[in-house]
């Protein structure tokens, strides 16, 4: 199973993509994550659409598209997603209602260095995704709260409290796609 994570923090170091490479290492085998950049994305602008997508929107649409599933995680500024998973968002939505979104399971995570770990932003995003018509995991919030205190020096998740949250969510959400889709629950 191909799960493609897509961060919407831009910065070097970001607690958000180190949560998305977490859940890759703790993913149970046949379970893969891979990752796509949504900085690479030009703002949404349905002149550019019209005049023919850029080739990075198209690598993103592939990679939704070949994705069994969707593993997002956001930051939150002023209590809401971030610009550039909202653009990513925006551009894969298209054409509406018959989008690459359209069905396609999707996971949320979220690290924060605020008390709350983004949840705020996380339920935002729920919104977002129930308009594209994607499948939403339904589990409880799965988020990183004061996450400048989580990460070792190297960038592991060293809270381990947080890695068996995470370890679960992500095994979880990976046995729930599965039955989703007919296959039944995923060895152990």
């Amino acid at each position: 199973m191909n799960i493609l994570g897509m961060c919407g923090s831009l910065r070097k170091g970001s607690y958000n993509r180190l949560l998305i490479d977490a859940a890759a290492s703790l993913a149970r085998e046949p379970v893969q994550v891979s990752f796509f950049e949504c900085g690479d994305l030009p703002f949404f602008n349905e002149d550019i659409e019209a005049a023919g997508r850029p080739a990075a929107v198209d690598a993103m649409l592939t990679a939704i598209e070949s994705a069994d599933a969707l593993l997002l995680a956001t930051p939150e500024y002023n209590h809401s997603v971030s610009a550039p998973l909202k653009n990513a968002l925006d551009w894969a939505s298209r054409p509406a209602f018959k989008s690459v979104l359209v069905g396609k399971p999707c996971a949320i995570v979220s690290a924060s260095m605020s008390p709350v770990g983004g949840v705020r932003a996380q339920a935002h995003l729920k919104a977002i995704l129930t308009s594209t018509l994607s499948l939403l995991y339904p589990a409880p919030d799965c988020s990183l709260p004061m996450a400048q205190h989580a990460f070792d020096e190297a960038g592991k998740l060293a809270d381990e409290a947080a890695e068996r949250r995470l370890a679960r969510y992500i095994n979880d959400f990976a046995d729930w796609v599965a039955s989703s889709q007919g296959q039944g629950r995923l060895p152990d």
